[in-house]
């Protein structure tokens, strides 16, 4: 048995195949030759765990043959564990526990079942038996749960919060622009892009404005006086006459009018619409803040920062969302695959085409994404290697992801030596700076 921890001569090890669901787990638990030791559902939280670990003393004993509630002395490590989600109080309990869980991506599951019987058939206990036979036949390939730190758990739970707010803002900023379109384009010429004259609708000077102007009406009868006084209470505090009038002669072009009742129904619904984003627009501030303030406690938050690329948001999804455990990556090639960078390769036959990875987390994929971008206008290097893959007929999107991929292994490179990102060691392989210069 490859890798099990045992304590005396003779221990056994047993596997445990658990499918989760809202409000129980089925269980089923096998030993080394694949023979059910036994099979039960238990009901999540306290009281579901504490049987859980009445089954595994149970089968422990079984399997060693000792009469039950005896003096075992078994090791937690003898106890392993496949479920098909990495977080959350369950997972949590497991692993204080000392089993050794896997937890096994549930499209992988899915394609494991299709082992067992080909007729299309599925059922919870049916999962926690294919649970069970994965992590007894095929552990090997398949990376154990290693716990992060509790600062890297803390921070994941913000930095994904953060994002949420974040997605929920754009979403929301879209609504509204489908509905000033409807009824009031004049605000969309007033805010509808950066490269508007108020800036874009979840701006700070398009919410000011439009709070006090939500219909085409009032938006028509504003002074310039009023519009500064708006904007000096969003916050701006530069260039308030100008952007006052630019967004005056926008509110008050001509445009196409709709029934006086139905504005007022448009009215009405905008003004909720606009007060719900700023709201959103203010906590997303207040979780940055907070992001930045515990990212800046992490022992490695200094490797992260020097990437060029990465702030203190973007660092904090990245470290979150990869983790801090230090054995967790046998090398950059495992990093990079488990951050959605590496591309993948079909082949069959004569056909070979490299593509790019779907199957990712795509919240660590996007930040990578985006830290690729932005090191763009930070690091020569970073340009050059773009540029270089831009020349060989690579689109934008790929030379991005290459990037990425190579900045996923810069980063493996400096969390391995403790050691800050440095210009010239990073691109000293493929002599980018002597290319560019």
């Amino acid at each position: 048995m490859g890798g099990a921890s045992r304590k005396g001569a003779g221990a056994l090890p047993i596997f445990v195949g658990d499918d989760w669901a809202e409000d129980h787990h089925d269980i089923e638990v096998v030993d080394e030759g694949g023979r059910r030791l036994t099979r039960r559902r238990v009901p999540e939280g306290v009281e579901g765990i504490g049987q859980l670990h009445a089954l595994v003393v149970a089968c422990l004993d079984k399997v060693a043959g000792r009469d039950p509630g005896g003096d075992d002395g078994d090791d937690p490590g003898q106890v392993i564990v496949g479920i098909e989600v990495d977080h959350g109080p369950w997972v949590q309990a497991l692993l204080a526990a000392g089993y050794r869980v896997y937890a096994v991506n549930p499209l992988q599951v899915a394609r494991y079942r299709d082992r067992h019987s080909t007729s299309g058939a599925k059922s919870d206990p049916g999962d926690a038996h294919v649970l069970a036979e994965l992590v007894r036949l095929d552990r090997a390939h398949h990376r154990p749960l290693v716990p992060d730190s509790a600062l890297a758990q803390q921070l994941k739970v913000l930095a994904r919060g953060h994002q949420n707010v974040v997605w929920t803002r754009q979403r929301q900023a879209n609504a509204l622009r489908s509905m000033l379109r409807e009824y009031y384009p004049a605000a969309l010429a007033a805010f509808g892009s950066d490269a508007a004259a108020g800036g874009p609708l979840d701006g700070r000077d398009a919410l000011a404005v439009l709070t006090v102007a939500p219909g085409p009406e009032q938006g028509r009868a504003l002074s310039l006086s009023k519009i500064e006084a708006a904007l000096r209470r969003g916050g701006r505090k530069r260039n308030v006459t100008a952007t006052a009038t630019a967004i005056q002669t926008a509110l008050r072009s001509p445009q196409l009018s709709v029934p006086a009742g139905l504005t007022g129904a448009y009215t009405a619904s905008a003004q909720a619409m606009i007060a719900v984003l700023a709201e959103l627009v203010r906590q997303e501030h207040i979780l940055a803040e907070q992001v930045a303030q515990d990212f800046g406690q992490h022992p490695d938050a200094e490797i992260y920062l020097s990437q060029p690329g990465l702030g203190a948001v973007l660092g904090a999804r990245v470290l979150s969302e990869t983790g801090d455990a230090p054995d967790r990556f046998a090398d950059a090639k495992a990093r990079k695959n488990h951050a959605g960078t590496a591309p993948i390769t079909r082949a069959s036959g004569s056909r070979r085409v490299v593509k790019a990875r779907i199957a990712r987390n795509r919240r660590l994929g996007d930040a990578h994404f985006q830290q690729a971008f932005s090191a763009l206008n930070v690091s020569p290097g970073a340009r050059a290697y773009y540029d270089a893959r831009r020349a060989r007929g690579a689109t934008h999107a790929q030379a991005l992801r290459a990037l990425a991929n190579r900045l996923v292994g810069i980063l493996h490179g400096c969390l391995k030596h403790h050691t800050r990102y440095d210009e010239a060691t990073a691109w000293a392989s493929h002599n980018i700076n002597k290319a560019a210069a």
